[in-house]
C-alpha cells in the first residue's frame, strides 16, 4: 500500500497529510488466535458472543433476538418438502439449516398439515399437496416461485411453490430473507419471476490459480485437485449464488488457455457442474477462438473452414456427453492480443455462428464479448464497438448474444451506458458489469456498486422514445428477444471472507439481485444485505447504508470527478497517473483520456472532435452535444473546455475539479467516523478489519486528491481556490511512485 500520511480529525477543507494509520489489522485478525482473542474482547465489552470472519456471507443464520423468534415460530412449526431430487434435497437441507439457526431449532419434518404454522415447499408435479391447492403458477415459468400464507387442510400455513424445483429453492430462500431482515411473515402473497433468462458470473480465473483482476487470493477452483477433490466451498459458493438468482458461472479467464477444452479438464469442469446443478447453475466457459490451431492441430481457425466447423462440433458433442447442462460458450475475440474471425477475413458474426451451430442441437448458448478496439491511430477508442457491431445487428444466430460492457471503454468509476445498447433492435444484448473493483480500489476501498449497476441499467437510450431504459433492451422485452442475460464479472478468491473484504460481498449480493429484477431499489437490497450480514439494530442499519449510498459517489469524486476516465496507473490500475504517456499505445494512456493543456482539459466527443456523441439516439445525442445540456457528471467525457469555465454553479472549472476530489476525500473521512462510532453494534474482528480498510481508503483518497491536482497545476499554473490546502508532495514524488507488486494484473 502506498505510504502516504494523512491528517487526521480536520474535518473541513484545509486538508493535508501528517498522520498515519496502519494496515497491519488485516494480517492478524484473520487468524484463529488471535481472532479467538477479539471474539473475547467483543463477548466482554460488547455482548457480542463470537468473533466472525465473513465467510457465511449474507447466509447468516444466526438466531433472532427471542421475541422475533417466538413470533416466527409459530409460523414455522412444521416442515412438508420433498427430497426426491438433489434440488429438493438442497431445498429441505436450506429450510432447516435457516430455520434451525433464526429460531433456534429446526421444525419438525411432515407429510402431511396437521397444525397451524406448518411450511408446505414443492410443484404441483413432485407434491400432491401442492397440486391439490390448485393455484395459480402459469405465469411462474421454469424459475418464478410464489410464496404465501393460506390454509390448508384447515390450519394456516406458509406455501412455497413454483413449476420446478429451481423454482421452489429461489422461494425458499425468499423466505428465509424476510425471516432475516425481520419482516412480518403471517400475511404473505408474493410471486416473482426473473427479468431475464441468464444471470451469469464470469469468473476471471486461471488455471492456475491465478485471477486476473482479482483481489481476494486465488482462484476458487482448484484445478490440480479436481475431479477427486470436491472442496465443500464449492457447494456453499452454489448456495450463495443460488440465494440471489444466479444461475450460471464462466469458470475461466476470458484471455483463455485452450488446456480447458482438452479432455482432462473437461472431467474437472464436469465435477464442478455436478456439484453446481441441484442449485440451478450452470457451467459455461471461456474459449479462444484459435483453439482449433493450438490445441487441435489444425492449419486455420477460419470459421467458414468445414474442417474448423466439424472439430468444434466434436468439442460440443464431447462436453455435453460429460456435462448435459452445459450452458455454453463465452469468446473474446479481436481484443487485447485475443484471435478471431477477422485473421481469416471473417466477420465476428461468422464467428460467433459457427460456434453457435456446434451448441444448437444441446440447448447451448454463445455469448460474444464486444469489447473490441484495434490500434487506429486516430479513432476514438469508445467508438470502435459500435463501429464494428452495429453493422452485422441482425447477423447473429439465435443462440447467441452479445455480451457488451455497461459502458463504451472499460469499468470504470463512471462512464456513460454504451451506445450500443440502443443500436441493436435485432441482436440480444447482455450486459455486462463489473463486480470486481479493478478501477474501485480493489478489495480495500468500501464502494458499494449497487448505484454504478443501476445507473447503468436505468439509462435511458432515448432509441424508442423516452423509457427505451438499457435494462428493458437487455431484458429482451422491447425487442422480444429470448435469450436474454446479464453477466458480472465476479470479485470472489480463495481468502476465507470470499471477496477480500466484508463489504465487497455487498457488490456480489446487489448484482445477484439486480440480475433478477433491475427494477429494485439500490438502497433497499443495500438495507437488506447489512441486516442479513451484520444486525437488523436501526442504529445500525441506518448509519451504515448511508454509508454505503454515499460511497461510489465518493469514488468518482477523488478519482475521476465531471466526466474523466481511465487515470489510473499503468498495468497494475492502482493509484492516479494523470500524466501518464509511457505506454506503447495510445489509448493505453491516461493523457489520451483527459487531453490536458496549459489552456483546458477534457475530450471533445462532439462534431468538432471525434462525434462519438453521434452514436447515440439524435434526442440524446444532442443533448450530450450541448454544453448547456450535458450533465455535470458526463462534461469532460465530451467536451474539451478551458479551466476557467464557468459551471452551472457559477464556479469555474478549476474550482469545481478541486471541489470534487475534496468532497470525495471528506466524504470517505465521514464513512471512517461513522465507522467508528459503530463500536459495539458489530463483532470486533469485522469491525477492526473494516476500520482498517477505511484507513487505507482516506490515504488513498488523499493521494488521489493530492497527485491529480499536483499535475493539473502543473499544466495550467492556477492557485489553489481560497481554503483549499496544497499537495502533500510535489508532482514528481507522486510520479515516482511504483507498484509492481500489485495484486490481481494481467499477465
Amino acid at each position: 500500500m502506498l505510504a502516504v500520511t494523512v491528517r487526521a480529525g480536520d474535518h473541513g477543507r484545509r486538508r493535508g497529510a501528517t498522520s498515519r494509520a496502519g494496515n497491519v489489522l488485516r494480517k492478524h485478525v484473520r487468524r484463529p488466535f488471535a481472532a479467538g482473542l477479539l471474539a473475547l474482547a467483543a463477548c466482554l465489552c460488547a455482548g457480542h458472543a463470537r468473533a466472525e470472519d465473513g465467510y457465511e456471507l449474507w447466509l447468516r443464520y444466526h438466531p433472532l433476538p427471542a421475541a422475533a423468534a417466538a413470533a416466527y415460530r409459530n409460523q414455522a412449526g412444521q416442515l412438508i418438502v420433498g427430497k426426491a431430487t438433489s434440488t429438493q434435497a438442497a431445498t429441505r437441507s436450506e429450510l432447516l439449516r435457516g430455520l434451525g439457526g433464526l429460531l433456534g431449532t429446526p421444525p419438525p419434518l411432515s407429510a402431511e398439515v396437521t397444525r397451524d404454522g406448518a411450511i408446505v415447499a414443492g410443484t404441483p408435479s413432485s407434491s400432491a399437496l401442492i397440486a391439490s391447492l390448485h393455484l395459480d403458477t402459469r405465469d411462474l415459468g421454469s424459475e418464478g416461485y410464489l410464496v404465501r400464507s393460506m390454509r390448508v387442510n384447515g390450519h394456516a400455513a406458509t406455501v412455497i411453490a413454483g413449476n420446478t424445483d429451481i423454482g421452489v429453492l429461489y422461494g425458499a430462500f425468499r423466505f428465509l430473507r424476510l425471516l432475516q431482515i425481520g419482516r412480518p411473515a403471517g400475511t404473505l402473497d408474493l410471486r416473482d419471476t426473473p427479468r431475464m433468462q441468464l444471470r451469469v458470473l464470469d469468473h476471471w480465473d486461471d488455471l492456475d490459480r491465478h485471477v486476473e483482476r482479482g483481489y481476494a487470493g486465488q482462484s476458487l477452483w482448484n484445478w490440480w485437485t479436481l475431479p477427486d477433490d470436491l472442496d465443500p466451498r464449492y457447494t456453499d459458493y452454489a448456495r450463495a449464488n443460488a440465494s440471489i438468482g444466479i444461475n450460471g458461472s464462466v469458470l475461466n479467464n476470458v484471455n483463455a488457455d485452450p488446456l480447458i477444452l482438452t479432455h482432462r479438464y473437461l472431467l474437472k469442469v464436469a465435477a464442478l457442474a455436478g456439484v453446481f446443478r441441484a442449485w440451478g447453475i450452470r457451467a459455461y466457459l471461456s474459449v479462444p477462438f484459435d483453439a482449433p490451431v493450438r490445441l487441435g492441430g489444425l492449419k486455420t481457425a477460419d470459421p467458414l473452414d468445414p474442417a474448423v466447423r466439424g472439430w468444434w462440433r466434436d468439442k460440443a458433442d464431447e462436453i455435453y456427453r460429460l456435462i448435459p447442462d452445459f450452458g455454453g460458450f463465452l469468446v473474446k475475440a479481436h481484443s487485447e492480443g485475443q484471435s478471431g474471425p477477422q485473421d481469416y477475413g471473417r466477420t465476428h458474426a461468422d464467428g460467433a455462428n459457427m460456434l453457435a451451430a456446434a451448441l444448437a442441437p444441446h440447448g447451448g448458448v454463445v455469448m460474444w464479448r464486444a469489447f473490441v478496439y484495434a490500434n487506429r491511430p486516430g479513432e476514438d477508442r469508445v467508438k470502435q464497438a459500435w463501429d464494428e457491431f452495429k453493422p452485422l445487428d441482425g447477423k447473429f444466430a439465435a443462440n447467441v448474444l452479445l455480451q457488451v460492457k455497461n459502458g463504451p471503454l472499460d469499468f470504470q468509476p463512471r462512464e456513460p451506458f454504451n451506445p450500443l445498447f440502443g443500436a441493436m433492435p435485432k441482436t440480444p444484448l447482455m450486459m455486462e458489469l463489473q463486480i470486481t473493483k479493478e478501477y474501485l480500489g480493489f478489495a480495500t476501498n468500501l464502494v458499494y456498486l449497487g448505484p454504478l449497476f443501476k445507473e447503468a441499467l436505468a439509462a435511458d437510450t432515448m432509441a424508442h422514445g423516452k423509457g427505451s431504459t438499457v435494462a428493458r433492451v437487455i431484458e429482451g422485452r422491447r425487442d422480444g428477444h429470448a435469450p436474454s442475460g446479464i453477466a458480472g464479472v465476479a470479485n470472489t478468491g480463495s481468502e476465507r471472507d470470499w471477496c477480500g473484504s466484508d463489504f465487497n460481498q455487498a457488490n456480489w449480493y446487489a448484482f445477484g439481485r439486480l440480475a433478477w429484477d433491475p427494477q429494485q431499489s439500490a438502497r433497499a437490497i443495500a438495507d437488506d444485505w447489512v441486516r442479513m450480514t451484520f444486525s437488523n439494530d436501526p442504529g445500525f442499519v441506518g448509519p451504515v447504508v448511508d454509508m454505503m449510498m454515499a460511497s461510489r459517489e465518493a469514488a468518482v469524486d477523488y478519482m475521476t470527478p465531471l466526466g474523466l476516465a481511465h487515470q489510473m496507473g499503468a498495468g497494475s490500475h492502482y493509484g492516479p497517473a494523470p500524466w501518464d504517456h509511457s505506454l506503447p499505445r495510445a489509448d493505453w494512456n491516461p493523457t489520451y483520456y483527459n487531453r490536458a493543456d496549459a489552456r483546458g482539459i477534457g475530450f471533445d466527443r462532439t462534431a468538432t472532435g471525434s462525434d462519438a456523441v453521434a452514436q447515440y439516439a439524435p434526442p440524446l445525442a444532442r443533448c450530450l452535444a450541448d454544453l448547456a445540456c450535458v450533465p455535470d457528471a458526463y462534461l469532460l467525457w465530451f467536451h474539451h473546455v478551458p479551466w476557467t469555465y464557468r459551471m452551472r454553479s457559477g464556479a469555474t472549472l478549476w474550482q469545481a475539479l478541486v471541489e470534487h476530489y475534496t468532497r470525495g476525500l471528506d466524504a470517505v473521512q465521514t464513512m471512517r467516523a461513522s465507522w467508528r462510532g459503530l463500536q459495539g453494534h458489530v463483532d470486533a474482528e469485522r469491525q477492526l478489519k473494516a476500520a482498517a480498510f477505511l484507513a487505507i481508503q482516506q490515504r488513498e483518497a488523499q493521494w488521489w486528491r493530492d497527485a491529480s491536482i499536483a499535475y493539473w497545476q502543473s499544466l495550467n499554473s492556477l492557485p489553489l481556490p481560497p481554503g483549499y490546502a496544497p499537495p502533500a508532495h510535489p508532482l514528481r514524488y507522486y510520479e515516482s511512485l511504483t507498484f509492481p507488486d500489485a495484486p490481481g494484473q494481467s499477465r
